[in-house]
């Protein structure tokens, strides 16, 4: 079984998810995006232990928590991203650009590589590689709960920005119909922006990629 906060936070609107298995009530925080203090908080109402943080990408507004919660974790979390993203994780995620002097936390320790898969109690996510919006930007899909964590990817009939360095509409388009459009129709697709979807939906109403 798994249990899903979402937390819709900072200067992006960002969506930070912070899950859970009730049973061992391990936890991991996907997309740490801001304001650590806050998903830390609710870990620890719920009597939850944050012993992950995965990335799907590194930009700041994704990571800008992280310090946060890993400050007031002993052991730090295990970290884990995808090693074409690690420039732009020391880079601060870019936040400079927009602004924002970023501290990006503790140094990722697991790379993703695609097909891998995460376990969290008995939860099993498997990491695929969706380059497009960020070279090493990835998905975690955990097919029991047809839940799909789709990062910058995808959203709502809509699809992640590719003008930022490291984007490429190209591949972006190719990783949404080559492992988003893959999954069963029934999919609930939580984005990294806005409210949920399912893959069927984007199939049929994405005006960027619709089948």
């Amino acid at each position: 079984m798994l249990e899903i906060v979402s937390f819709t936070l900072g200067p992006a609107s960002t969506n930070a998810y912070l899950i859970a298995d009730p049973e061992t009530k391990e936890a991991a925080v996907i997309d740490p995006a801001w304001d650590g203090r806050v998903i830390l908080g609710e870990a620890q109402k719920r009597g939850w232990r944050i012993g992950h943080m995965w990335y799907t990408h590194a930009h700041f507004d994704h990571i800008g928590g992280a310090a946060a919660i890993a400050d007031s974790l002993n052991p730090l979390p295990h970290v884990a991203l995808h090693p074409d993203d690690h420039v732009l994780w020391r880079a601060g995620g870019g936040g400079a650009f927009f602004g924002f002097d970023i501290d990006p936390g503790p140094e990722p320790t697991i790379d993703f590589i695609h097909g891998m898969n995460l376990q969290l109690g008995s939860n099993i996510f498997e990491v695929r590689y969706t380059p497009g919006h960020t070279k090493g930007h990835c998905v975690l899909y955990a097919e029991k709960e047809n839940i799909c964590f789709c990062g910058d990817l995808i959203f709502n009939e809509g699809v992640g920005r590719t003008d930022l360095p490291g984007g490429d509409w190209n591949i972006l388009e190719k990783s949404i119909r080559e492992q988003i459009f893959t999954m069963p129709d029934e999919t609930v697709l939580l984005s990294g922006h806005g409210p949920q979807t399912t893959v069927g939906h984007e199939k049929k109403y994405n005006p960027f990629v619709r089948e």
